[in-house]
């Protein structure tokens, strides 16, 4: 009886048993090339992959690469671009994509936590294993601690109506927007331009409450504006409501919309895979790499190389006509930044205090490749007021702009000065970062094993950090709260 429970080694397992535990399980490239480093099993040949692989591990992550999303929308000749600029490693491919998606999703940590982080302007809220938690200034509600809390010193646990799984978060000036593994959507905050998706009341919304006009709607992102707010779905499709003063709402007018209403015309054009708002304008990505941007022209954000406003989805030809396949963009306050499938950058919009990062000052009405950081394969872009950060696939972070009371994360620079090219963080580079978002004046990441460091302006205490008006230097966050939850357990 106990021979039919004999342990057995990995090494004993037949060849594609072990390939079947290696892309169907939830590894990551990290764990992979662990994997390949520290077992011959993976790292040898076993004859049941292509010759042009050089072992298990690389054949795996080959396969995985191409059940990825992000991977499997490229076309032949943009996947191949990017394994060469991977310089024909597998694993290296894997690891820009799983990057690209958690830096803009979920960040999962090597100790098994699922986190993202998301600055507002003056509060920021992070989601640690379902939960989210805020701090900063409550204006109208946006913390969601109720109507008697005007702020919050330190990183507070929202409660929501029922057992909520929260997936996906987005926060604005005056309101936030959360996505619940189930697909539902909650929001809480000003809705006096009914940014909340509740027809029912101009008042403050200050608890979480479900949108019930999705309901049968199941999202997978939001993305909140100014007094408005983004929707994607599952399926692709991008629904707004709120004020729609510029055509932000992208439905062809200036009408306002108390409730979600589709985008007709991003439904004829393919699935969208990711959404980006600005202050009065919004960009959406498709699956096969495309940008539509509407909204508000100011500044030149929408990329079109003029500045009036698009009531409806429009293509940014530079990327069209030059067969750039984008993953990612952020739509900073005055420009915004995209992210291509190659890992290289583009910024265009105002250029003022050194944002776009070439070196000057001067307004970029069309994007233009970020030359000093092709050398790097970047995972993630984040734009906010007057200062850009990029992420690279190595964990280090770049910044540049303005330094707006030491957000920008240089400790050795003055609170009001310029950094005019992507500068690396020296400050951060004992840690892997994983995610990063930036407010008006604070900034927060998330490392790879799930801590938390924050900069700028505490003033308001959206950096969580109760005994501090602001800090230089990347400083550790510590949420009691999560400490007090992993104790119990």
């Amino acid at each position: 009886m106990a021979d039919r429970y004999r342990s057995v080694l990995i090494e004993e397992l037949p060849s594609h048993l072990i390939f079947e535990i290696l892309t169907t399980g939830r590894l990551s490239a990290v764990d992979l090339v662990s994997l390949e480093l520290t077992s011959k099993t993976f790292g040898g040949s076993h004859g049941v992959y292509p010759h042009k692989f050089r072992s298990l591990v690389d054949f795996a992550a080959s396969q995985l690469c191409a059940s990825h999303s992000i991977f499997a929308g490229m076309s032949l000749k943009v996947q191949r671009e990017l394994f060469d600029r991977c310089n024909g490693n597998w694993k290296r491919v894997l690891r820009f994509l799983q990057s690209v998606e958690h830096s803009s999703d979920m960040v999962e940590t090597s100790a098994g936590n699922q986190m993202q982080i998301t600055t507002g302007r003056y509060h920021t809220l992070l989601i640690s294993n379902s939960s989210v938690y805020s701090c900063g200034s409550s204006l109208c509600g946006v913390l969601g601690h109720g109507p008697e809390t005007t702020q919050c010193v330190a990183f507070t646990r929202i409660s929501f109506p029922s057992a909520a799984h929260v997936v996906r978060v987005s926060a604005s000036q005056n309101h936030a927007a959360f996505v619940l593994q189930s697909g539902e959507v909650f929001t809480c905050g000003d809705n006096s331009s009914f940014c909340c998706g509740h027809r029912n009341t101009s008042r403050p919304i200050f608890r979480p409450r479900l949108v019930e006009a999705l309901k049968g709607v199941p999202c997978k992102q939001v993305a909140a504006g100014l007094n408005f707010t983004v929707f994607l779905t599952r399926q692709g499709h991008v629904y707004t409501c709120g004020t729609n003063t510029h055509g932000q709402l992208g439905h062809g007018d200036n009408l306002d919309r108390p409730t979600p209403k589709s985008i007709e015309l991003l439904e004829g054009v393919g699935t969208v895979a990711q959404i980006a708002a600005g202050p009065s304008y919004v960009f959406a990505v498709t699956e096969n790499g495309e940008v539509y941007s509407f909204g508000s022209g100011s500044n030149f954000c929408l990329g079109h190389g003029e500045q009036h406003d698009e009531l409806q989805p429009r293509v940014i030809q530079t990327f069209r006509r030059k067969n750039i396949h984008v993953v990612r963009v952020s739509a900073g306050d005055e420009h915004a930044v995209a992210l291509d499938s190659n890992g290289l950058v583009y910024t265009w919009g105002k250029g003022y205090c050194g944002a776009l990062g070439h070196g000057d000052e001067i307004d970029k009405t069309l994007p233009e490749p970020l030359s000093s950081l092709k050398g790097h394969l970047a995972v993630q872009v984040c734009a906010r007021k007057r200062k850009t950060f990029v992420l690279v696939d190595s964990g280090s972070v770049y910044g540049f702009g303005w330094m707006g009371f030491g957000s920008l994360g240089f400790p050795d620079r003055g609170v009001s000065d310029k950094v005019m090219r992507p500068q690396i963080l020296d400050s951060l580079r004992a840690h892997r970062v994983s995610q990063i978002s930036t407010g008006l004046y604070h900034t927060v990441v998330v490392t790879h094993k799930g801590r938390i460091f924050g900069f700028g302006d505490n003033e308001r205490a959206q950096l969580g950090l109760d005994t501090l008006r602001g800090c230089l230097e990347p400083t550790e966050i510590f949420i009691q709260e999560m400490e007090d939850e992993a104790s119990r357990h």
